[in-house]
């Protein structure tokens, strides 16, 4: 980093609170008393992000009798329901690329799942008033460098060979430049329904109220500390408490599983993220961005961004940080050298907003698999069902996988449960030296590829000869 470069993204960071913005908000909820003593129920979820939530709020809807309880570690949304970008994709598979690569005979099922997926959630942001700035305004992929050009344009003709483009367009430099205006873009496909911007941690909120007011009994601050068979049912015990319930939902993603045997499948990557300042008008009409879409370059080691309702344009990715034998710190969730390296992108990316200020700074974990998108199963005899892996691209597909263990539980032959996607694992990571010496191999190799034109060196080779791979 040149110094002056240095200077400048250094003093862009100087009032920047160390707090999720969406998370820095007056309206936060007051968190729900924790558990004491005992409770009985038909359905206990465990988690209060996004996967918990759904899932005690589609249970309610399928069954408004079934009795259900769901607890959460800290506050609902605290970590990555809280702390993400706000996209909220149709996208299953963690994109469409991932799909082709994985399940090409059942893509065209999950393409349309994902879109009937995103479209249930933009009625219930409607059907309970949740009030979270849900825009269904699209992304865009931009390319770079001239081989990302050439990489996006192939995969955009063979996602409208095989019918699965839906309503995406290829932008060339200067339609993608009339859309969001940087020097740096050189072309992008715009998926125009696909994806929704919206305010995480609203949604989160929301879908707390909504649960509530459904009837299902929340238990904030309680986490749950062990699963065992308990009669026909189960028994999980908290701090100050224990849970029976007849059957279970896993939600807790990231954080170690209670089931033990589904450990290795994830492992925690920690992002980062940047919020500016509100823009002046002039400032917003020197970058237009007037469709207000989502963005995200096409490196291996890639930005994401977008802009909010009051003017903020929200810059994270690149770093994905594995923290040796994955052991989760909440130090971690600030990175000081990879907020100067954001902001030093940041303003490469948008050079007529030199002089912008960063309001907050923040980060957290998320899960990460070996295929990158979420995987799904069912233990104790089918009474506890999970789903973890989401890798980044959760906002939407949480709802899907809350579906998927609600018919899991239920001993149900769905569309859903058929799919080989749900029926199968990810390879899980290996122990330690090896998980930590294999991701940094990956990391370096990907970095170098981005570097070199795209080139895939023989390491990643033959992690896509055996499907595997290190995402965030």
């Amino acid at each position: 980093m040149a110094p002056d470069a240095m200077r400048t993204a250094a003093r862009s960071l100087s009032g920047a609170k160390p707090v999720s913005y969406w998370l820095d908000d007056p309206g936060r909820p007051a968190a729900e008393p924790a558990l004491t003593g005992d409770e009985h129920c038909d359905l206990l979820v465990i988690g209060g992000g996004y996967s918990g939530l759904w899932t005690a709020l589609i249970a309610k809807e399928r069954d408004p009798a079934r009795d259900v309880v769901l607890i959460e570690g800290h506050e609902a949304g605290w970590a990555a329901s809280g702390r993400n970008g706000g996209f909220c994709a149709a996208s299953l598979t963690h994109g469409l690329a991932n799909g082709m690569a994985r399940w090409p005979d059942e893509l065209a099922k999950l393409e349309d799942l994902g879109a009937r997926n995103l479209d249930a959630i933009e009625e219930a942001v409607a059907r309970y008033g949740i009030d979270c700035d849900f825009e269904r305004s699209g992304e865009i992929d931009v390319a770079t460098e001239p081989h990302q050009v050439a990489e996006l344009r192939e995969f955009h003709a063979e996602a409208e060979r095989l019918g699965l483009a839906g309503r995406s367009e290829w932008l060339d430099a200067d339609a993608l430049r009339a859309e969001v205006d940087s020097p740096t873009f050189l072309g992008g496909i715009w998926d125009r329904d696909g994806v929704a911007m919206l305010n995480p941690a609203k949604l989160a909120w929301g879908l707390k109220r909504a649960c509530l007011e459904l009837g299902v009994r929340i238990y904030e601050n309680t986490r749950g500390l062990d699963l065992a068979g308990s009669g026909a049912g189960m028994a999980v015990r908290t701090p100050y408490g224990r849970v029976f319930a007849r059957r279970v939902a896993l939600g807790t993603n990231i954080f170690p599983s209670l089931v033990k045997r589904v450990r290795p499948l994830t492992v925690p990557v920690y992002d980062y993220a940047l919020m500016t300042e509100a823009l002046t008008e002039e400032q917003l009409a020197s970058i237009g961005w007037k469709n207000r879409q989502g963005l995200g370059d096409s490196a291996n080691q890639f930005h994401y961004f977008r802009i909010t309702p009051d003017r903020r344009i929200l810059w994270g990715g690149y770093d994905a940080i594995y923290p040796y034998g994955g052991q989760l710190d909440a130090e971690r969730d600030h990175r000081p050298e990879t907020y100067l390296k954001l902001a030093e992108h940041f303003f490469t990316c948008f050079p007529q907003l030199e002089g912008v200020k960063f309001s907050h700074a923040w980060g957290g974990a998320i899960d990460t698999c070996t295929r990158f998108s979420a995987f799904f199963g069912t233990a104790h005899a089918g009474k506890v069902a999970y789903a973890a892996g989401y890798t980044g691209l959760g906002v939407g597909a949480t709802r899907f996988g809350a579906d998927v263990m609600l018919d899991l539980l239920a001993g149900e032959k769905t569309e859903r449960t058929e799919l080989e996607m749900v029926r199968s694992k990810p390879m899980p990571f290996p122990p330690e030296p090896f998980a930590w010496t294999g991701i940094t191999m990956t990391k370096w190799s990907l970095a170098r590829a981005d570097r070199t034109g795209g080139h895939r060196n023989l390491w990643l080779k033959t992690l896509d000869r055996f499907g595997l791979g290190f995402d965030s």
